[in-house]
């Protein structure tokens, strides 16, 4: 008989639901225990270490559930020294976003392995072989090196988090620019793409030449732009009353700067709306 503890009822309850996800037919006995809170016995009928390995799995979907966050946090505060809360939730955020992350970016920025799978594996090292197996006791005395991976997750997040208040603090510099900056063109077409195509309201596409005579006369150096940047730049430069973006991707991080630094005079309509006839392969 294999016995597992829980001190904490909605650790344990998890644990269950985690178990019968991966394994419908296992056999078990819930009760209370009066030192260790909640007694798990299983019938071992299993083959081979396929309970144990399921126990283990379960283990790691309880932790990454309950007590993932609350480490995260404990490490912004004890050893990045923030205490700020909504600071901290931020980090929080961006940390779990590298950790369980599976888009590109968050790849990127992880860089390393698979950190479920490591914490996997420190649950199946040391579950393996026990009679008895004490959850609280693996997470507070076992996981150093789970933790110290997530310490350096933090810092990567910690990282990510000043790219955007560094990134905040200039749109709001540019937002307060447009502000203040007379009207120049009544409205301007975006088609997405690296770089973005620029028409006027009468569907002209503005060649670079045009563009760059623009840029020249603007004082872009002090927002850190320069001739090179063909996105933004030009917009600042023609400060339209109207800027119409068309595309497949909103969330695009350029197109998402256009429309934060110009606010409501900035819409975003799908490719197909784009009211020119003007053919180019589309971006992807």
């Amino acid at each position: 008989m294999l016995e597992v503890y829980f001190e904490s009822d909605k650790d344990v309850i998890r644990f269950c639901e985690q178990l019968f996800q991966y394994n419908r037919e296992l056999d078990l006995h819930w009760r209370t225990h009066d030192e260790w809170g909640n007694q798990l016995q299983f019938e071992k009928r299993l083959p081979g270490n396929q309970l144990e390995d399921t126990i283990a799995k379960a283990m790691a979907d309880v932790f990454a559930f309950h007590r993932l966050g609350d480490m995260i946090r404990t490490i912004i505060r004890d050893v990045y020294y923030y205490t700020d809360h909504e600071e901290i939730e931020r980090i929080v955020e961006l940390t779990e976003w590298i950790f369980a992350g599976e888009d590109e970016d968050s790849l990127n920025v992880r860089k390393t392995g698979d950190p479920v799978q490591l914490l996997y594996a420190l649950f199946i090292a040391n579950t393996k072989g026990l009679a008895a197996i004490h959850y609280d006791s693996i997470v507070n005395f076992r996981l150093r090196v789970f933790r110290e991976q997530l310490i350096q997750y933090v810092g990567l997040a910690i990282d990510e988090f000043k790219r955007e208040e560094d990134h905040q603090a200039f749109v709001n510099m540019l937002r307060e620019y447009m502000v203040k900056k007379e009207p120049g063109e009544d409205i301007i077409h975006v088609l997405q793409g690296n770089p973005f195509l620029f028409f006027n309201s009468e569907g002209k596409k503005l060649s670079r030449l045009e563009l760059a005579k623009r840029m020249q006369v603007e004082p872009l150096y002090i927002f850190g732009l320069d001739e090179n940047e063909w996105n933004l730049a030009p917009l600042i430069a023609m400060a339209p009353k109207k800027v119409k973006i068309y595309g497949d991707h909103p969330s695009e991080p350029k197109t998402l700067t256009v429309i934060n630094v110009f606010q409501e005079k900035a819409d975003f309509l799908a490719y197909n709306k784009f009211p020119f006839p003007y053919v180019q392969k589309k971006p992807k």
